[in-house]
């Protein structure tokens, strides 16, 4: 029988298995998860030739490496890197074959943050509530990888598809994201929710994959006090004490005490995935739908 598995020889920073995510839970406490950069994570798995729901590897800043126990196809995208097998190079954005016990080398982002690193019949490790993504937050799905730890591979189920290079979106130079304004925004002064509006902030390195953090202005309340703990969702802006916005993402937690200040549009969160410490944030209000 073919050993259909990859064994890590690389971790590298943070590598984690992400899918879709788990939805639908948060009244247990369980944020969604998932892949923060959907659309890379989705255009990979069809490259290979995986339903949009396969699992696949989030890698942070400078990649991994996988040595696999059978011949697979790959495909990596996101964050720009150079990719190799055995030390040569092989083409990004693009189905490459990896022979039984050759290395697949992801290499550091040259733009970006995270890259997706799909294998033919995805990452099949025990789905947890529905899912195989690692929740950093509440622990719940496989842990980050380590040196040496062995992934068990699906069934391959379609044909890769037929592309030299797949286009993807090059990281942001700067973040623009569309925010709906409140719930709480009426507990902050005008001045401040003009600035909110109109001031530039940057991405904090503090950033991850709960929330991007920022530095900039910071936002001055126009009531004392914290509210009563109540839900947060994808994309919510709170604002903690010392004033700057964050942006809550994928491992977000299910409820808090600060005030949102505005949320941020669902389709501009997968650039957020791509923004690196320092790049430009601009925070631009929009009516509800």
């Amino acid at each position: 029988m073919t050993d259909r598995a990859l064994v890590v020889v690389r971790a590298g920073a943070l590598t984690t298995v992400q899918d879709r995510g788990r939805p639908g839970h948060a009244h247990l406490g369980v944020p969604r998860s998932g892949a923060l950069d959907a659309p890379a994570a989705a255009l990979v798995n069809r490259l290979v030739g995986n339903t949009p729901d396969a699992a696949v590897l989030e890698t942070t800043l400078n990649g991994c490496a996988v040595r696999p126990r059978s011949t697979v196809t790959v495909a990596v995208g996101g964050a720009p890197c150079p990719v190799t097998v055995d030390g040569r190079p092989v083409a990004w954005g693009a189905p490459v074959r990896v022979p039984a016990g050759s290395v697949l080398d992801v290499g550091a982002a040259a733009q970006g943050v995270r890259g997706y690193v799909a294998v033919s019949g995805g990452i099949a490790v025990e789905p947890v509530l529905g899912s195989r993504s690692t929740d950093l937050l509440s622990g719940l799905g496989p842990a980050p990888l380590t040196d040496g730890t062995v992934l068990p591979l699906g069934p391959v189920i379609g044909p890769h598809a037929r592309v030299d290079v797949a286009p993807q979106p090059r990281p942001p130079a700067e973040l623009v994201l569309r925010v709906t304004m409140g719930p709480r925004d009426d507990w902050f002064t005008p001045d401040a929710v003009r600035t909110f509006t109109s001031r530039p902030y940057r991405v904090s390195s503090a950033s991850n994959r709960i929330g991007l953090r920022t530095e900039g202005p910071a936002l001055e309340r126009a009531r004392p006090g914290e509210l009563p703990s109540e839900g947060m969702v994808l994309g919510a802006v709170q604002v903690p004490p010392n004033g700057r916005p964050m942006v809550f993402l994928a491992d977000h937690p299910t409820t808090g005490g600060y005030p949102v200040i505005g949320v941020v549009r669902t389709a501009d969160l997968p650039a957020v995935a791509q923004a690196l410490p320092g790049t430009p944030v601009r925070f631009t209000a929009v009516r509800r739908r």
